[in-house]
């Protein structure tokens, strides 16, 4: 059957669990610990985790890409004694197949899991069997890992695609990788900057003009959606569309047809959307900067793709192709990197993800001219005075994300930054009225200014008697 790691601390669930699950001829292996259940992951290779949430020596929730990291890349079941909402969408959105509550019926969980496991032997088989051009793209982390599955299961499909990501994660490449795999790979690909569109001739960029449609169109024009005819239309940084423009593009990506500016007739264009963004399209449905409608059209599948920290020894890999490619451009020796190079890569957190990082190594390659080996003096300025900084503040290495309790507030702390919040609130909401403030508070009027000075709430807020 299945090879089921339980990590839980909790001995009468763990026991009951383990009995259950062997009985169904799963090999069953506990851990009590998080450090037990990570050291465990290695050797056991599991194909399904159960996961609890509160154990002894951390969150579970915080190492659910350590556990899908492991070799045997296994999915994994959230169990915990006491579910909220935010754990459930933080267990989704970290990769976890399930989120489970310990009061629910045993038998549930065992369906979940045998679901999770012809889920995991499927995904395995089906990426064993796809031979995909990933030119361009590189890495081997779980998170890139998931990505590739994604990229292929979108190739096999003519659905309309969204990828998110920051900027510099890659999104015109994996949209072109998409198209490249896909049956309209022989057809052109149009990509468009939707936020290098002007305000005037956006309609007429992407749907064309006939003859004389507005003065200065001196011949007719195809626009670039009919360019994208049995291709593929690639918009980059959708969340740019003005707001009017929407509402037309609705309607040519359901219909398949439009009428170009100053014409009377319509055309059609079978064209595949692939969308991008480095915005939260979704917080922008609900302020009313882009319409629900068209989010819910452009989204049938949509991938995440993980900024260059959260990618694992990705970075460095990148970046020994990049030095290979820039060296033979320039015609220069190659180069090796040299340990302290290899340090810096990995302190830094690349805010500019494959982009910045491109450029550093053609900065880095650069400056290191014939020489054979790049350290880290060759990288750019501004990565090196970062990484100056982070020696003497190290929560500025973004790269190894600091535990969530790192910084956590003595409550001495916590306590001071609260009553000093209050304080500027009552004084705003009293318009500095002290004798309101003082009976809305309790407190007399020496008590109260004493704890103004003390918090360092400005007397000029406060312009009472």
């Amino acid at each position: 059957m299945g090879k089921i790691l339980i990590i839980d601390d909790d001995p009468e669930y763990a026991e009951m669990m383990a009995r259950q699950l062997a009985g169904l001829d799963h090999e069953v292996t506990r851990a009590k610990t998080l450090a037990e259940g990570l050291a465990t992951l290695p050797t056991f290779a599991p194909e399904v985790v159960l996961l609890d949430v509160m154990l002894p020596d951390g969150n579970g929730l915080d190492h659910t890409r350590d556990i899908k990291a492991a070799a045997s890349q296994p999915e994994i079941i959230i169990v915990t004694g006491s579910g909220d909402e935010e754990g459930a969408e933080l267990a989704v959105r970290s990769g976890a197949w399930d989120y489970w509550q310990k009061g629910r019926a045993a038998k549930g969980i065992v369906v979940t899991l045998g679901h999770a496991l012809d889920f995991r032997r499927g995904r395995l088989a089906r990426r064993s069997a796809r031979s995909l051009d990933l030119d361009g793209l590189l890495g081997t982390s779980p998170p890139m890992t998931e990505c590739f599955d994604l990229l292929a299961d979108a190739a096999a499909s003519d659905a309309p695609v969204l990828v998110r990501g920051e900027t510099g994660t890659g999104k015109e490449v994996v949209a072109r990788a998409i198209h490249r795999n896909s049956a309209r790979s022989k057809k052109a690909f149009v990509a468009v900057d939707c936020a290098a569109l002007t305000d005037t001739l956006v309609e007429s960029t992407l749907f064309g003009h006939d003859k004389g449609a507005f003065t200065g169109a001196s011949s007719e024009r195809t626009g670039l959606v009919r360019q994208a005819h049995e291709g593929t239309l690639f918009l980059d940084e959708i969340g740019e569309l003005p707001m009017g423009l929407q509402k037309s593009f609705l309607r040519v990506l359901q219909e398949k047809r439009f009428r170009p500016v100053g014409s009377d007739r319509e055309v059609s264009s079978d064209f595949r959307l692939i969308a991008a963004t480095n915005r939260d399209l979704a917080q922008m449905v609900k302020v009313g900067t882009f319409r629900e409608d068209l989010y819910f059209r452009i989204r049938s599948m949509e991938m995440a793709l993980p900024p260059l920290r959260e990618r694992g020894q990705d970075a460095i890999n990148i970046a020994k192709c990049l030095v290979v490619r820039i060296c033979e451009r320039m015609d220069l020796p190659l180069k090796c990197l040299s340990p302290d190079f290899v340090e810096g890569l990995e302190m830094y957190a690349w805010p500019g993800n494959i982009r910045e990082l491109t450029n550093a190594m053609e900065c880095a390659v650069a400056a290191a001219a014939d020489g054979p080996v790049l350290e880290q003096i060759h990288l750019p300025v501004e990565v090196r005075v970062h990484l100056a900084k982070a020696t003497v503040k190290p929560e500025l290495n973004l790269r190894r994300p600091q535990p969530p309790y790192a910084s956590y507030p003595t409550l001495s702390t916590a306590r001071d930054s609260a009553v000093a919040a209050y304080l500027i609130k009552l004084v705003e909401d009293t318009h500095g009225d002290m004798d309101a403030a003082c009976e809305l508070a309790d407190l007399s009027r020496s008590r109260l200014y004493e704890l103004l000075k003390l918090h360092g709430v400005a007397r000029a807020v406060a312009k009472g008697p």
